[in-house]
């Protein structure tokens, strides 16, 4: 199979290992559901918050061919409000208990692996102590100092977000002198606070924060850019799903963004994402197979 040259050649992560799954980042790329057990998410808010509609939403997720699970017990939409860790916990480890359970049979590598979608460091060591694997932190670590020491000892893969303030102030302060630069030194500080706390490199995914305290025309800009973080030789996350940015162009609501979300995958892997973090699992999944067709995987680009 030829495979088209890609104008920006990019370096290929190391393998990612947890879990005893392996994600090779060379051979392809992969794709994380979004679980909300929240009530007030901004495209699926209050539609699992009961934990068996979450349970099985989950599991619907992976027979349409999601990697990862992503699940979160608390909004990080713009201008929400914070929860207290223990009500996070309660929404969150009864679901993750229970797809571990389904997914992972006891004493095997993970099938599937099981993400926290949390920057408090109590939810993340009861989450995985439950069964997840990954830490998906969008503070990078800016919330809770303890974060970095508990997923050192859990040997569990980190998200680390670029982010501008909290959730509820961060639209609040979009101005950038070199949007790409600042980003970039973020995650440069940000990885060498995770690596000094003990969290090998090898486990470290970068996430360049969609929406997080960044205008419209700022978030295309990173999507289309991506290519200027591959040079940290960290695996990058691409969360564009269902935003506010494609509804800016699109003047659609959440649920009827699935177009929007696909095209801002598949340019973004063309770009230099490896991990897409998305709502719409079967959709996205073929998306995602086709895109590989067509450019190829980081091993196979010129």
């Amino acid at each position: 199979m030829t495979f088209i040259a890609h104008p920006h050649p990019r370096p290929t992560p190391s393998d990612l290992c947890v879990a005893g799954r392996t994600l090779a980042f060379g051979e392809r790329f992969y794709v994380m559901g979004i679980l909300n057990t929240t009530p007030d998410s901004f495209s699926d808010g209050g539609q699992f918050l009961d934990p068996q509609a979450a349970i099985e939403r989950g599991l619907r997720m992976v027979e349409a061919g999601a990697d990862i699970i992503d699940i979160g017990g608390e909004s990080t939409r713009p201008g929400a409000e914070a929860v207290d860790a223990d009500t996070e916990i309660k929404r969150v480890v009864p679901v993750i208990e229970a797809l571990n359970r389904h997914l992972n049979p006891a004493g095997q590598p993970a099938q599937t692996l099981l993400s926290i979608d949390t920057s408090k460091a109590l939810v993340a060591e009861a989450a995985l102590e439950a069964g997840a694997s990954i830490v998906n932190d969008i503070s990078g670590l800016g919330f809770d100092p303890r974060m970095p020491a508990v997923v050192a000892r859990a040997g569990a893969a980190l998200v680390l977000m670029h982010i501008r303030g909290t959730p509820r102030t961060m639209q609040t302060d979009t101005e950038y002198e070199d949007l790409i630069g600042e980003v970039h030194a973020y995650f440069v500080e940000r990885i060498a606070r995770a690596c000094a706390a003990g969290v090998r490199r090898d486990k470290i995914i970068l996430d360049v924060g969609i929406g997080f305290g960044k205008s419209v025309a700022q978030n295309y800009q990173l999507i289309r850019e991506l290519h200027r973080f591959t040079d940290l030789e960290c695996p990058l996350l691409l969360g564009s799903s269902r935003k506010s940015f494609l509804g800016a162009v699109l003047n659609k609501p959440a649920e009827e963004r699935v177009f929007g979300t696909a095209a801002s995958v598949a340019c973004g892997l063309y770009a230099g994402a490896d991990i897409v973090r998305v709502h719409d699992v079967a959709e996205i999944c073929d998306v995602v197979r086709i895109t590989e067709a067509i450019i190829g995987t980081r091993d196979s680009q010129g």
